[in-house]
């Protein structure tokens, strides 16, 4: 559920707040939202949990001395349908890692919170869409 749908469900509280049904009615949809967060969060754990084993493996074979140390990374990546099939996909591949790993190094130096374009000022608050307005 997105920002806005939450920010659409609140106002719809406090312009219908004396129609209980209609609070049912969101009531019923929050938690069948929240359930489904729930099950995708536990599926990318799962997810996450092979990858991680799947390199710790490859790093523990080549320590060693495994003649094919990547098989337990390159098999996990298989299942998944992550492996570059093309010399294209694998430019690409290449450019988002270099990407990321510049991104990272910049949050380390500039935490969240410190960047230039947070200077400590009131809150922006951005809405959008005909159904709300902002709360003054």
């Amino acid at each position: 559920m997105t920002r806005s749908e939450f920010d659409d469900i609140r106002a719809h509280i406090d312009a219908e707040a004396n129609h209980p049904g209609d609070l049912l009615r969101v009531a019923r949809s929050l938690l069948n939202d929240l359930e489904d967060a729930r099950m995708r969060e536990a599926t990318l754990r799962a997810y996450y949990l092979r990858l991680l084993t799947a390199a710790r493996a490859t790093v523990a074979a080549e320590a060693a001395g495994y003649p094919e140390p990547l098989t337990f990374l390159t098999d996990e990546l298989a299942k998944r349908g992550q492996l570059p099939t093309s010399e294209d996909e694998v430019n690409r591949i290449l450019a988002d890692a270099h990407t990321a790993a510049m991104l990272l190094a910049y949050l380390e130096e500039n935490p969240l919170g410190t960047t230039p374009m947070n200077t400590g000022g009131a809150r922006v608050r951005r809405c959008a869409g005909t159904s709300r307005s902002i709360p003054r």
